[in-house]
């Protein structure tokens, strides 16, 4: 039973960042169409940031063998996406270039955010110095290329950062461990520490 769920805990990992990476691909072909010459080479930086900063921080994760970490992105991103996605199809904003009504929130800022904010609350403030550079420089660059205001950006930020209260926990490596074992009349009591 508990193989099941490990198995089915990585095909939704899986399924999830799959569908999320569609998903926006989607809405970036919808924004890319109406860019202008001039914008498209600084916004298509954005766009790779999009894709490469939450496969980073999952990517991290699975390499420091951070099953459950993975797990908590996941939950997120999932959060993100779908209060994201679901205020671009109900609130109807006209974007500033008036390319569609898909402006608020930022989709670009929440996911990117949203990925910062893992690696800050799951391992640090110092590793997510490289990620919240990146996702600045997304958020700055959506309102650049005129696909965003600044209240769609702090409206992207705001569900992304907050969507890791809920799911995300610090990292804990297992540094000490106490252990005792008995054998008919022997007890041992142990203490490990990793370095």
């Amino acid at each position: 039973m508990l193989i099941f769920f490990q198995n089915l805990k990585s095909s939704i990992v899986a399924a999830t960042v799959v569908f999320i990476l569609l998903f926006s691909q989607t809405t970036l072909a919808q924004d890319t169409a109406d860019t202008k010459p001039q914008i498209g080479a600084i916004q298509k930086i954005g766009d790779v940031i999009l894709f490469a900063l939450p496969a980073a921080a999952m990517g991290s994760s699975f390499i420091i063998g951070d099953e459950e970490g993975a797990w908590q992105f996941t939950k997120g991103l999932l959060l993100t996406g779908v209060i994201t996605y679901g205020l671009k199809l109900g609130v109807n904003k006209q974007r500033p270039d008036k390319s569609n009504d898909n402006s608020f929130p930022s989709g670009h800022t929440s996911i990117v955010f949203h990925s910062a904010g893992y690696i800050h609350r799951r391992y640090g403030f110092k590793y997510s110095i490289p990620a919240y550079v990146l996702a600045g420089f997304t958020a700055a660059n959506r309102i650049d290329s005129k696909k965003h205001d600044i209240l769609d950006i702090v409206a992207g930020a705001t569900i992304g950062l907050g969507s890791n209260l809920f799911f995300t926990t610090e990292y804990q490596q297992e540094h000490m461990e106490l252990t005792y074992s008995s054998h008919e009349d022997n007890h041992i009591i142990g203490f490990k520490y990793k370095f």
